[in-house]
């Protein structure tokens, strides 16, 4: 029964890998799109973290995850005698099976390690493959994703050294070390797991010297292999010795400074310090988050969990996917109720829980981006596309499209603006009574919005008397979450707009042009 639960739990989790979600705009932005843009021809759009005099984002842990898949990619699509590159959308998917096939292998692994007793293993193994966050999150391309899996490697690497008395464990020491460094570069915020679980090495390394110099030495390699990436990656020039000594890139020491600055922060958002304990942690466990209270399993990595958020609750940005480390860490380290009534009714809340979260996060969170941009790709006539009410879309998606097409992307402009700025962009109304004739047009002007935007009600499919819009396209599994105007129009009314109204269109915008 037990393996049985765990096989279908491992094809639902495969289920939403494959599922065209789009949670946050930075599981592209931060990750595939910079190497894609290194390993492809594909235009890309570096963001500021990439851009700015002081870069925050290290290259060196994205190129060991993304880098490999890639350039096997490319080298078979070559191989087999193909012309051109590689359609982005299949590495796209490849991707989505990598974290798959990471979080399957890696973190499941990982916790059967940590867990100690037979019967508490198989609880904990289900309950992290049950969770929503492992089947949205942690199969796709987050930072946060990646940090989740050394973190629990660190753990791994923390017991193994720490149990086995009899050797120095040097080599264990030194793989540690390269994963202390690599989740360093991957993000700052990494160390903050690892605060009390670290103080079990101080006494295997007094007693275990050769440990420690091993430990220092991988350290050292790792971080100068590190910076050297990063240095070449944001030099211009070609670097030498001297400059590589004398200009380094840290990108770590960067990201610090930039998120000691309450100012800096305030422009991606301020959150009380008590976000990440109230609201966050129960959005991402649900039920689970009452286990921690009333059953905890005292262990290591509960510890581990907890000075996570406690130095992640001193900074001012919280955002929930920050404490994806905790989530396995935490759902291993609860008991499950012993009543069987109350067995029965937590069960029942924690199925349905995940069940919601995972079909809103896992398929119509943002879930039209990503299939529209392959139709964009494809359109001949495309030139300019403007993106309202929606994340930002991947460019690097669009197929060697980004020569000729121009992506606007004006989420949060208003109605009235956002007319104004299709108007100036739309090319002239030719009447036609072929619905495909436009497709033979050189230049073509798209507006991509989701069907809860009201605003657009008297303008679609009808004409405001000077911009005429034809829809051309629409993905149903669509949810924009961030439309949500309880204050403007009500709860109620807010719900059955954005839940009843879901989709994601595209529609072709012309003018009346005078002669």
């Amino acid at each position: 029964m037990w393996r049985r639960t765990y096989l279908f739990l491992v094809l639902v989790r495969l289920y939403f890998a494959l599922s065209p979600s789009y949670l946050h705009p930075d599981e592209n932005f931060q990750g595939p799109e910079v190497i894609a843009g290194q390993i492809f021809s594909y235009p890309v759009r570096l963001t500021w973290e990439f851009t700015s005099d002081d870069p925050i984002r290290s290259v060196f842990p994205l190129w060991p995850v993304y880098g490999p898949p890639m350039l096997l990619l490319r080298w078979l699509w070559i191989g087999n005698g193909n012309d051109g590159e590689i359609p982005p959308v299949v590495v796209f998917w490849t991707l989505r099976v990598l974290m798959f096939v990471l979080s399957f292998v890696l973190e499941d692994w990982a916790i059967h390690e940590l867990v100690q007793s037979p019967r508490h293993r198989k609880i904990a193994v289900i309950l992290v493959a049950s969770s929503y966050v492992t089947w949205t999150y942690q199969t796709h391309t987050f930072s946060n994703s990646i940090e989740t899996l050394a973190v629990a490697w660190s753990l791994v690497l923390i017991q193994r050294i720490t149990e086995n008395k009899q050797r120095s464990n040097s080599f264990a020491s030194a793989i540690l070390a390269f994963v202390v460094v690599f989740g360093i570069f991957n993000r700052i915020t990494f160390p903050a797991f690892l605060l009390i679980p670290a103080l079990r090495l101080i006494p295997h390394f007094f007693k275990k010297p050769l440990a420690l110099i091993a430990a220092v030495l991988s350290a050292l390699l790792t971080s100068f292999v590190a910076i050297y990436l990063d240095t070449t990656f944001y030099t211009d020039h070609s670097i030498t010795w001297s400059y590589l000594f004398s200009h380094p890139t840290i990108t770590p020491l960067n990201n610090l400074k930039y998120n000691l600055q309450a100012s800096n922060l305030a422009t991606h958002g301020l959150h009380p310090w008590y976000q990440h304990v109230l609201f966050n942690l129960p959005l991402l466990i649900g039920p689970a988050a009452l286990l921690i209270f009333f059953r905890p399993h005292l262990s290591l990595r509960l510890y581990s969990a907890i000075s996570g958020v406690f130095v992640l609750s001193i900074f001012q940005h919280q955002e929930a996917r920050f404490l994806l480390p905790t989530v396995p860490l935490i759902l291993s380290s609860v008991q499950l109720p012993k009543n069987q009534t109350h067995l029965r009714i937590w069960a029942g809340l924690w199925i349905a829980f995940n069940v919601i979260f995972g079909l809103l996060m896992g398929v119509y969170h943002q879930g039209g981006i990503i299939p529209t941009q392959v139709f964009l790709s494809k359109q001949p006539d495309a030139t300019q596309a403007i993106w309202w009410k929606t994340y930002s879309p991947p460019i690097w998606l669009l197929n060697g499209k980004n020569e000729v097409l121009r992506t606007h992307d004006i989420m949060g402009m208003k109605g009235p603006s956002m007319l104004r700025e299709v108007g100036a962009l739309a090319t002239c109304h030719k009447p036609s009574t072929n619905a495909t004739a436009y497709l033979e047009e050189k230049e073509g002007t798209y507006l991509i919005a989701p069907l809860s935007a009201t605003f657009l009600d008297i303008y679609v499919p009808k004409t405001d008397g000077h911009l005429h819009f034809q829809e051309v396209w629409r993905h149903t599994q669509h949810l924009n979450l961030d439309d949500l105007e309880f204050g403007d129009d009500g709860f109620w009314a807010t719900l059955k707009r954005v839940i009843g109204r879901r989709g994601l269109a595209a529609w072709r915008v012309t003018k009346d042009c005078k002669s």
